[in-house]
């Protein structure tokens, strides 16, 4: 696995890839951060591309990630990440709404801790995931990450700098 860590608005980010695709976007800091592996070796190939995306996302060009990628979990946990993928930039959902779009209407609670296991933050987008009152909850980056995030998309979805793919 190759890995790289990049300076954002929000912190040092650990980008991880291979051959099979992107597997991790992780925070420095928060609740469950990734470290590198023994067998990880540092350099830019096959996550180049992921590390211009996440750029041109916090300079408020992209919304839309276009990269292969290869998250891991549970089939459970791989399809609420396939749900997550589906919200629109600048736009916030409830875990409720994903239960119900996956077809597990009352599995909320499951559709939080899956989310909380997003091994590619930011890019499979579980920041914009709110609790249902509207209020923000809950995110391994910490509710002020999050917070910047979800700012950050409102103020740039007017902007004629953004590009979606």
């Amino acid at each position: 696995m190759n890995y790289m860590f990049m300076e954002s608005p929000v912190g040092q980010l650990m980008i991880a890839g291979d051959h099979d695709g992107l597997k991790f976007v992780s925070f420095s800091t928060g609740k469950k951060p990734v470290s590198p592996g023994i067998n990880w070796k540092q350099c830019t190939d096959y996550i180049s591309d992921a590390i211009d995306q996440l750029n041109e996302y916090f300079r408020g060009e992209r919304t839309v990630f276009n990269l292969k990628l290869a998250p891991h979990g549970t089939e459970f946990q791989l399809n609420v990440l396939r749900a997550l993928q589906d919200i629109p930039y600048g736009h916030t959902t409830s875990y409720g709404h994903i239960a119900a779009k996956i077809g597990k209407p009352k599995a909320f609670r499951a559709i939080g801790a899956a989310n909380g296991r997003n091994p590619i933050s930011i890019i499979i987008p579980c920041h914009r995931v709110i609790g249902h009152s509207g209020k923000l909850v809950g995110f391994g980056g910490g509710l002020a990450t999050k917070e910047t995030l979800l700012t950050m998309e409102r103020t740039y979805t007017n902007s004629s700098r953004l590009k979606s793919a």
